[in-house]
């Protein structure tokens, strides 16, 4: 029995007794949840729905709860409730219901864990979005592994997610970069504040050898060719590293779109029937201030340039005009105080930003070796990149292990630590038990072990109290998918894993799967080749979301 499946027989007890009171039933919930209590002793499960229910049913929590309780008690797969506290109730499930979860978890395959709860919404998640003036630095690194385990997270609760990668190929940023190409390009200085490192040579050689008159062409005439032909070289770079780290994006948006389809213009003109545009100083302004921010914000200079933020608006507007319900917007450290105006912005277009805007701010990623900082890319002369991470510790470590903390908390990420084949290593050891699983898979078929048909299945005999934690481990599952899913924290899914990972050992370590030399298969080794299987299958839909691979051997 799943935690889903006894929260609707909780439920369901419940609603007996409403209706054996001459309650509405209606006043219940629509659904409830059930818990695994701290103290183990206190039961598989635990749940407070008593207390929930009891102001709308006029019956004090504890005589509620006995009464749910008494029905509960009449179910299939219940071995016992006990009443606790004020009117918890802490449920047992006999050996069968348990370990029916291993059929449940094996039959479901990928799906388990998956779940409707964002059905109907459409997401625009939009992370990275790094200027293609370089290589995605460390800190971009940690916004494609988590905003790619996010996008997994939100599609396996039932969203509609269109990933999204922001780029713009003009701006101050984009001509310092078409300025240090074509100095390297002629074997002088970089500008003094223009782009170094060996890959600008590598981009200005390539440029000169696809388009050789962009060293005799004159200087702005140079540039142009320098800055489009750099600028696509560069981008096919970023989105093949990318490609090589597992993160692919549905849209490549181009900041140039917005201006050459009228898209700033659209915006504005929305802002100002909305009523919140304003001019002063010969400048466009709007008035974010009516919406918490700490001043308004300019628009349109006096000159007739529009401003960073007019982009950021249009770019706004163009995402809900594309239908989404909800713009989810990743973004740096040093961006924190973006969040007001963008909030304000969402809110003078006449949208909610609790409902429409999320804004998640990520903290700084470090890379240690041999016990020291790592501060420099050797090729892109400057902060540490993608390659320089996937180079040293590879593409499953790194994706662990940048999606295994909060975004709140900054990472150092040693590489002694993550290159290492010990359990200390938090990938090796949850790889370790995908490979194990596989491992046993491959030699029960050797000795003549299968699991059977469900029917064959005998989930009684999974009552040794490891098999009954990893049971209630593999329970767990879907709720952590979800809440990972609800409160954008792919860690969770990172250290739920270990923990798994540990159930399964212990119970590996306890419980014998295959037979020994010329014992009989008996159904208990039948039941605990099911209970191999189903937390191979969790282990490998719990790396998927985070993108790493599920081994079969190690």
């Amino acid at each position: 029995m799943t935690p889903a499946k006894l929260a609707e027989v909780v439920l369901a007890a419940a609603r007996a007794v409403f209706t054996g009171r001459g309650l509405d039933p209606a006043a219940l919930p629509e659904s409830t949840a059930v818990e695994r209590p701290r103290n183990p002793e206190h039961g598989d499960y635990a749940s407070t729905l008593a207390l929930q229910l009891a102001k709308k049913s006029g019956v004090p929590p504890r005589e509620l709860a006995g009464e749910i309780a008494e029905q509960l008690g009449r179910a299939a797969g219940i071995k016992s409730v006990e009443i606790a506290g004020p009117g918890f109730l802490n449920i047992r499930l006999d050996a069968a219901a348990a370990g029916q979860l291993a059929r449940v978890v094996v039959e479901a395959g990928e799906a388990y864990g998956h779940s409707e709860r964002f059905a109907g919404q459409r997401v625009n998640l939009e992370f990275v979005s790094a200027n293609p003036t370089g290589p995605v630095h460390i800190g971009g690194v940690r916004w494609a592994a988590v905003g790619d385990a996010l996008s997994r997270l939100l599609r396996a609760t039932g969203a509609d997610v269109t990933t999204e990668y922001y780029f713009n190929d003009a701006g101050s940023q984009i001509d310092r970069f078409a300025r240090s190409l074509r100095a390297a390009a002629r074997s002088e200085p970089a500008p003094e504040d223009g782009y170094r490192g060996a890959y600008i040579g590598e981009i200005a050689n390539t440029v000169v050898k696809e388009h050789p008159e962009a060293l005799t062409a004159p200087e702005k005439e140079s540039e142009e060719i320098f800055r489009a032909a750099g600028v696509n070289i560069m981008f096919d770079e970023i989105k093949s590293s990318l490609a090589d780290f597992g993160v692919h994006f549905d849209v490549y948006f181009n900041e140039k779109q917005l201006h050459d389809q009228g898209e700033l213009d659209l915006a504005l003109e929305r802002l100002r029937a909305e009523g919140h545009i304003f001019e002063a100083d010969g400048a466009v302004w709007l008035r974010t201030t009516d919406f918490g921010d700490d001043k308004d914000r300019v628009l349109r200079k006096s000159d007739g340039d529009w401003t960073y933020f007019a982009g950021d608006c249009a770019y706004y507007l163009d995402k809900r005009e594309r239908g989404f319900d909800r713009v989810v917007i990743m973004l740096g450290a040093d961006h924190h105080g973006y969040v007001g105006r963008m909030r304000a912005m969402s809110a003078c277009f006449g949208d909610d930003p609790d409902t429409n805007l999320e804004i998640l701010i990520g903290q700084l990623v470090n890379l240690v070796e041999n016990g020291e900082p790592v501060r420099m890319s050797k090729r892109a002369g400057t902060g540490l990149t993608l390659e320089d991470l996937v180079d040293r510790i590879g593409t499953d470590a790194a994706r662990y292990a940048l999606a295994r903390y909060s975004i709140d908390s900054p990472i150092d990420i040693d590489v002694d630590l993550w290159t290492r084949s010990t359990r200390d290593n938090p990938v090796y050891y949850v790889q370790y038990v995908a490979a194990r699983t596989a491992s046993v898979a491959r030699n029960a078929a050797e000795v003549g072990l299968a699991r059977g048909t469900a029917d064959s299945f005998h989930p009684e005999l999974l009552d040794h109290e490891k098999e009954i934690d990893l049971l209630k481990s593999l329970g767990d599952y879907p709720a952590v998918v979800t809440a990972a899913a609800e409160l954008r924290e792919p860690h969770r899914v990172a250290r739920y894993l270990e923990d798994l990972a540990g159930a399964y050992h212990r119970f590996y370590d306890n419980c014998r799967i295959l037979p020994r030399g010329d014992e009989e298969i008996t159904d208990t080794h039948r039941a605990r080749l099911w209970l191999n299987d189903a937390t191979r299958t969790v282990i490998a839909n719990g790396l998927g979301l985070l993108g790493v691979t599920a081994p079969e051997r190690m």
